[in-house]
């Protein structure tokens, strides 16, 4: 008979306590217990052996039978498509679009005949077919349920029997075997096993859709991100049409590929010059401008930071960014002011990603530099002046990666001069490379220090 009994479960890590504490035992975050119902029964026994050992050289390679998408952005992330009997969890913002995604996914693979079933546990059968309208995801291969218990879930998979799974969300289903709520941990993580298992025995795709937290991590257990094989991050600012994919781990290729995608009335489409996009409304003659050539995983991006400095009336003044990072732009102001001799500190700093970019490059260092000087001076830099770099403690500007594919964009995009380390050995042609030692020496080339 089973024994029903309340315990404290870590949310991060699944770490049990009979009594609530403040700091989780296991992995030592704070307020992350939750109450739930633990309910044990017998054991069950343990059948016979699912597989048997044998040569590794007779095992066929899985990830070369890849199924394409229907996106070639998501293609490049996932390295050619879907692998059968592979499970991924795609988390994003509420509102970002993976349930869009997913359902345009489906909708193109269900188009060249693959059978797929999409589970709807937030919204309503008739909401998702009026946004496949929309998609113009609706197609016969194509099926639609609207469920959250997961043994019905797994007898509509039994009778489908679809190529492709999607649950939307995983932290909506819920086991009634177990006492707990949906999304807890136990729920979360016993769904996901057995979804992981049905996966890998029939050779079907599953595709999970995970809420994140307000810190931007996957919600549930940290044992969910371990048990799939390949974890997306869905990323974009939701005033923005830009989304961002990306394998956060992937065990079928790498995760250096980034996907751009952008959002329109119908739907997701592939972002063709990515470059083209991010300097479309570009004002040139501008001070506070300057244009950064950075790597998003392999691919070059040009993209334009804008930088406001003004007298702040405030006893501590204003430090506001936005796409870029907030750390950096503290370090940046701290050397410009110690090594350049140009004081902020009684001025507010506002530093931007134009476009809803967010650039975490060290590469971007001294364009946002070269963009604070010349705010603060008031002149603009050339609007053939594109630059890249990373900058020490010290003020001298150091190498970064990629650098040949950040100027050969560059000079794609009609850049004629770039500022680069001292150290730069390439050569791009129709591209005039300015070499700086030091960030001093970058804003006397830039013309962008007081006159």
């Amino acid at each position: 008979m089973a024994r029903t009994k309340t315990v404290h479960r870590c949310t991060e890590c699944g770490w049990s306590s009979p009594k609530w504490v403040g700091r989780c035992g296991g992995c030592g975050e704070w307020n992350t217990l939750v109450e739930e119902l633990d309910v044990r029964g017998e054991s069950p026994s343990v059948g016979p052996p699912s597989s048997s050992p044998s040569r590794i050289a007779d095992v066929i390679d899985i990830s070369a039978s890849a199924r394409p998408t229907g996106l070639p952005e998501v293609d490049r992330v996932l390295g050619g498509g879907f692998v059968p009997g592979s499970v991924t969890l795609v988390g994003g913002e509420p509102g970002i679009g993976k349930s869009t995604l997913l359902l345009q996914l489906v909708g193109a693979t269900a188009a060249a005949g693959v059978t797929s079933l999409y589970v709807s546990g937030e919204e309503s059968a008739g909401q998702v077919r009026s946004r496949a309208d929309r998609l113009g995801a609706v197609q016969d291969a194509l099926w639609l349920v609207s469920e959250t218990a997961l043994p019905h879930i797994m007898t509509h998979i039994e009778k489908v029997q679809p190529e492709i799974v999607v649950i939307d969300s995983i932290q909506t289903l819920h086991d009634p075997n177990l006492g707990s709520a949906p999304g807890s941990v136990a729920q979360v993580r016993e769904c996901a096993n057995r979804l992981v298992t049905h996966a890998k025995a029939h050779g079907t795709t599953v595709l999970l859709v995970g809420h994140v937290t307000k810190e931007g991590t996957l919600a549930g257990p940290r044992v969910l991100e371990h048990v799939v094989d390949t974890v997306l991050e869905f990323d974009g600012d939701r005033h923005h049409g830009l989304r961002l994919l990306r394998a956060a781990k992937h065990r079928f290729g790498a995760t250096t590929e980034v996907g751009l995608l952008q959002m329109d009335q119908s739907g997701l489409v592939t972002v063709e010059d990515p470059s083209g996009l991010f300097l479309a409304d570009r004002v040139t003659g501008v001070s506070g401008s300057a244009i950064v050539a950075t790597v998003d995983g392999n691919r070059p991006l040009l993209i334009e930071v804008q930088a406001l400095v003004s007298e702040s009336h405030l006893s501590n003044p204003r430090r506001s960014a936005q796409g870029v990072d907030a750390g950096r732009l503290s370090m940046l102001l701290a050397v410009l002011e110690r090594r350049c001799g140009f004081p902020t500190g009684s001025s507010d700093v506002y530093a931007l990603a134009v476009g809803g970019a967010r650039v975490t490059d060290p590469g971007a260092d001294l364009p946002l530099a070269l963009a604070v000087t010349s705010s603060l001076t008031g002149e603009p830099l050339g609007d053939d002046v594109v630059a890249v770099g990373e900058i020490g403690l010290g003020g001298e500007l150091r190498h970064v990666s990629h650098l040949d594919r950040r100027l050969h964009e560059a000079a794609r995009m009609g850049f004629r001069r770039a500022i680069v380390p001292r150290g730069t050995d390439v050569e791009v042609d129709g591209l005039e490379l300015l070499r700086a030692p030091t960030l001093a020496a970058a804003i006397a080339i830039a013309a962008v220090g007081p006159r």
